[in-house]
């Protein structure tokens, strides 16, 4: 996907926080992860992937339950890659929540990345959230491909 236009603001609902600072811990986010329908991963490697990002974005309830994550990398000159878009399947207010998440990601990526290409994979349910700010699905017909590396002592 490309990103064109950066779209109004969405604002954030109540009881949520948009949180920065401090990272949340690898077995929360790695639950919040599974509950969208990715794969189990070990603690360890979620933290090596949080060390080895730029920044990352969690939003919080009123009970500090995490609510929504995503993360970024970049080369710092030219690619910015967005990582592990994901928003608690069982809440209501979902497409919201992850409106906020790419609309702050994509406003730190302009002050911080400026002239950068954002890349993402995201869930199909984002695709209609990502076109409304402004991302155009496989543009001019570019293709990304993805390989998962299988870890040959887990199967």
């Amino acid at each position: 996907m490309i990103f064109r236009v950066l779209a109004p603001p969405p604002a954030l609902p109540a009881p949520f926080r948009l949180e920065g600072e401090t990272p949340p811990e690898p077995a929360e986010l790695n639950a919040l992860l599974v509950a969208c329908g990715d794969p189990d991963r070990a603690g360890e490697r979620l933290a090596r992937a949080m060390a080895a990002s730029d920044w990352w974005l969690s939003i919080r309830d009123e009970q500090e339950h995490l609510a929504g994550y995503v993360r970024a990398t970049s080369d710092r000159a030219l690619n910015a890659n967005l990582w592990n878009l994901a928003v608690e399947p069982s809440l209501s207010g979902r497409r919201d929540l992850m409106a906020v998440l790419l609309h702050r990601a994509l406003t730190h990526m302009r002050r911080e990345r400026a002239g950068c290409s954002i890349s993402l994979s995201a869930p199909p349910e984002a695709l209609e959230t990502l076109r409304s700010l402004g991302f155009v699905v496989d543009p001019g017909g570019i293709r990304a491909m993805g390989l998962q590396l299988r870890d040959p002592a887990r199967n």
